[in-house]
């Protein structure tokens, strides 16, 4: 490592954990409809959406009403994202006359989306015009996000709130989290992509001779914007193919920080929102320790392994820097395995080097950070009430130990609570496992995996951990666009999706129905050293070790008999 990766490692976190506090209680102020810096210039246009589609912005929901609003809301978005994918050739804004696309592709592209995963079984430039990119693609890039903030939100409130039976209205946190939160953010994150050089333009792809004579065409189009939405909001899909390793996606050293650090930047804010919702920050740094810890390991295995040779090559007389396959030399190893793990810590799922190439342990890491169900830091919003499934096991576990009924914040988890959580708990391991031994098993989905061995079973396996995880990322080398992958990994999608939330908002609704008992000296201590350990432990055994057998058909053994053979 040179003195230029150090530099890089301190910028990435200070340009994270800096603002992260401030940012958290500007999104508190702006959920809860407080006065902010920005409400002048938003205010105006919140009341006059809520005119023009007939919301009472002052009505609370139950959980089941805020479920069946969200529900309504996601279809109505899917069936209109699926359309638009449908019909492309006939919506203008085409100058490459690009096809529409097949249904079980423009499905699983739709699902991808609404649900902020960002599977792409397709390469943008060639498969997408313009207006699906901008008006399709786009607009679920900022909505799907302000989903998940707003689902986070519902269970903050329902832990904060007493005996109350509203949780909030969704269409209002919808459309503070889109105006307030993603999009003046975004807009400053593309004007600074714009600078860099990354191209925002309605221009028709280039056509070029390179030096040697051979026709060469350069695509363009409106990428800043779409860039910008795509690292701030955690969704990850890339305007161009191979996403931001392509020069216009990333074209500098400055454009590849602010991208990383805009992965979890919201994330990370969100952990303070949640301290100033409960008015205890101390369960912020908690969170926040726990988090940086799984991060920082992960950070440094998955750096090792790449900065080792490659044990297929040690006989030859050359000198090896590392793993540099599938990583952009201008980049680096170290900004290759930081972004490895800042993607798939939070559910973003973009990449600026292919995971397929990574080392088998190298790429292992990645793996398992989306089957802890991307708690360390997560997506906008998803991470932060995945992380707080995780504190309501770790209490109830805590509380079994001790003897004591558990509590978190003075809230009691009763049966109902327990059995919510533990259905949650099923959703990670029934979409991997279950889908991926059926991709591995069933002769025509097998056909997929272009690797022999275990490296091709993880590559089945890492397709459905990305997609059951909501992340998006990808082996690269998986040929995932078949019907069967296409409407499969759909389904593990939708599963992972509302797997979480419907839970989530019914133990929402039945945290802020509670009366909030006053904590004494007795109540187990959340915010200490202690439950930082514990947490952490939780989220490693109760949330990897069902993993460990599958990984040990895949990535391990491949690291071991990679050893073995050289």
């Amino acid at each position: 490592m040179q003195a230029q990766d150090y530099w890089l490692i301190l910028a990435f976190f200070l340009l994270v954990l800096v603002p992260a506090p401030f940012l958290g209680r500007y999104i508190f102020r702006a959920m809860e409809g407080q006065k902010t810096l920005l409400s002048p210039i938003f205010s105006p246009i919140e009341r006059l959406c809520y005119r023009f589609a007939g919301i009472d912005s002052q009505a609370e929901q139950d959980w089941k009403g805020y479920s069946a609003a969200l529900l309504m809301f996601t279809l109505t978005c899917l069936i209109g994202l699926f359309a638009i994918l449908m019909l492309q050739d006939r919506l203008g804004l085409n100058p490459q006359h690009i096809a529409s696309m097949d249904w079980p592709l423009a499905l699983n592209t739709a699902v991808s989306f609404v649900t902020n995963t960002n599977w792409q079984a397709y390469s943008g430039e060639a498969s997408l015009s313009y207006f699906s990119q901008m008006v399709g693609l786009g607009v679920q890039n900022f909505v799907s996000p302000a989903v998940g903030l707003a689902v986070l939100v519902v269970f903050c409130r329902g832990i904060a709130r007493r005996s109350s039976n509203g949780i909030g209205n969704f269409w209002v946190d919808l459309t503070r989290g889109v105006l307030y939160v993603l999009l003046p953010f975004c807009l400053l994150l593309a004007l600074f992509l714009v600078w860099q050089g990354v191209p925002q333009s309605f221009m028709a792809y280039v056509h070029a001779k390179t030096l040697l004579g051979a026709d060469q065409t350069i695509p363009l189009g409106p990428a800043a914007s779409q860039i910008a939405i795509k690292q701030l909001g955690t969704n990850g899909g890339g305007f161009f193919g191979v996403n931001s390793a392509h020069p216009f996606e990333n074209p500098t050293a400055w454009s590849n920080l602010f991208e990383m650090a805009s992965i979890i930047l919201i994330p990370a804010a969100l952990l303070f929102t949640f301290g100033h919702y409960v008015k205890d920050l101390r369960q912020s740094r908690a969170l926040l320790a726990s988090m940086l810890i799984l991060f920082v390991v992960g950070f440094a295995v998955t750096l090792h392994a790449e900065l080792q040779p490659n044990p297929a090559l040690a006989a030859l007389p050359i000198e090896q820097a590392g793993s540099l396959e599938g990583k952009e030399s201008r980049l680096g190893i170290t900004a290759s395995a930081l972004w490895a793990v800042a993607t798939t810590a939070a559910s973003n799922g973009s990449v600026n080097a292919m995971h397929d190439s990574f080392s088998a342990l190298g790429g292992m890491i990645p793996m398992l950070n989306m089957m802890l169900g991307e708690v360390i830091f997560g997506g906008v919003g998803a991470g932060l009430y995945g992380m707080l499934l995780f504190v309501l096991i770790t209490v109830f576990l805590a509380g079994l130990m001790i003897g004591r009924t558990p509590e978190y914040l003075g809230k009691k988890l009763e049966a109902r609570e327990v059995r919510l959580l533990v259905m949650t708990l099923l959703v990670m391991p029934v979409g991997v496992l279950v889908f991926s031994a059926l991709g591995v098993s069933l002769p025509g989905p097998a056909m997929s995996i272009t690797n022999p061995g275990a490296h091709g079973f993880s590559q089945v396996l890492y397709a459905y951990t990305s997609g059951t995880g909501n992340n998006g990322s990808a082996f690269a080398g998986f040929g995932a666009n078949t019907p069967y992958h296409d409407l499969m990994i759909a389904l593990a999608m939708l599963l992972g999706r509302f797997g979480f939330i419907l839970p989530i908002l019914a133990i929402a609704g039945s945290l802020a129905a509670k009366k909030s008992a006053p904590q004494d000296g007795n109540s187990f201590p959340t915010h200490g050293p202690l439950f930082v350990t514990l947490l952490t432990l939780v989220i490693l055994l109760v949330g990897g070790l069902t993993f460990l057998p599958a990984l040990a058909l895949g990535p391990i053994a491949e690291h071991l008999t990679l050893l073995q053979a050289f």
